[in-house]
């Protein structure tokens, strides 16, 4: 093992900790410049007045000074409790956790198929400029650009459900009339597994489908651009001409020299896709009904329920540093010399 690489995993973290309270902070303090009052919605009914509004204010915690709350509030944190949702009456850390496993089952499937298609692609679009390849990469990459999200969900819905009635309702993770798994993991489809209930993995495999489609679509254009990218600029590089003289073999050249040297920016692409995507997805599992956090914190920001959106801005922001960590660890194993400058 690299003698660098402790000290340089150190640094990442250290790094990382002003991420994760700048997180805290800016997402306390714009939940409580927003309109919306959190008791008046909760105190809302027959006999509801400035005097009960007022109580559940107090009761809340909200008639305090902000910098009081955020001070009271970061002591929570700190011992992993991230409050209550009062519109689902849960501990948020429980419908984090309930809905977490969803949001990550979906962006893990589709940041896979969006490797799957857009890695060869932009590999194939970089050993074949100006090609027919090339060109219908770029095109492709062009219209996950431009088409958002929540279109190219409907467009799906309607030609694969509707229209050829390929793919099962979209709505859930798995056939309502369906007894969903035991819970090991909270990924439905390697529960189903475990559980070795093979209609159950069926069900969530279909429903899974268009929904990751849809959000792979979205991530191909960086995956293509930024591989097509890397791997054009790595072969016009000295050593690889010298490596061409040499008369070393082309698939030689490029698996051995170009793909490894331009591993470094495709794995950080990765990192950042998976990590934009998970934060993103908010139309995605909105359009598929889909079970996540996205949807959860959307849900809780419209009722002003501050608790979800500040646990899921915090979930959301430890998760990215947490991937971007485990890409550096992946880039220092590829390149010493990222750790050795680290």
């Amino acid at each position: 093992m690299n003698a660098s690489l402790p000290r340089f995993l150190v640094s990442r973290v250290l790094a990382a900790a002003p991420i994760l309270v700048g997180a805290v902070i800016v997402t306390f303090v714009i939940m409580r410049v927003l309109p919306g009052d959190p008791a008046a919605l909760l105190a809302a009914g027959p006999g509801s007045g400035p005097a009960e509004i007022a109580a559940l204010k107090h009761q809340m915690g909200l008639d305090q000074p902000i910098l009081e709350q955020l001070a009271r509030y970061g002591r929570e944190v700190v011992v992993g409790d991230l409050g209550r949702s009062f519109t689902t009456g849960n501990p948020v850390t429980t419908d984090l956790g309930a809905r977490l496993p969803a949001s990550l089952e979906l962006t893990g499937a589709a940041l896979l198929l969006a490797a799957l298609i857009g890695l060869p692609l932009g590999i194939g679009a970089a050993l074949r400029p100006g090609s027919l390849l090339d060109q219908t990469s770029r095109a492709l990459a062009a219209l996950g650009t431009a088409l958002p999200a929540f279109v190219t969900g409907l467009g799906f819905i309607y030609l694969f459900y509707f229209r050829l009635g390929w793919a099962p309702e979209p709505i859930g993770q798995i056939d309502s009339l369906l007894t969903p798994p035991h819970a090991y993991t909270g990924l439905m489809l390697i529960d189903s597994l475990l559980a070795r209930d093979g209609e159950a993995f069926l069900s969530a495999l279909g429903r899974l489908m268009l929904p990751a489609a849809t959000m792979a679509l979205f991530a191909l254009a960086p995956l293509i651009r930024i591989t097509r990218g890397a791997l054009i600029e790595t072969l016009s590089a000295d050593y690889i001409r010298a490596a061409r003289a040499l008369g070393l073999e082309r698939r030689t050249i490029v698996v051995h020299y170009a793909l490894s040297n331009a591993a470094t920016p495709i794995l950080a692409a990765l990192g950042m896709v998976f990590s934009y995507m998970l934060g993103a997805n908010v139309l995605v599992e909105k359009v598929f009904a889909w079970p996540g956090v996205s949807a959860y914190a959307v849900d809780a920001l419209m009722s002003a329920d501050y608790a979800p959106v500040q646990g899921f801005v915090l979930t959301v922001a430890a998760l990215f540093t947490g991937v971007n960590l485990a890409v550096d660890i992946l880039q220092g194993l590829v390149n010493p010399q990222i750790v050795n400058g680290g």
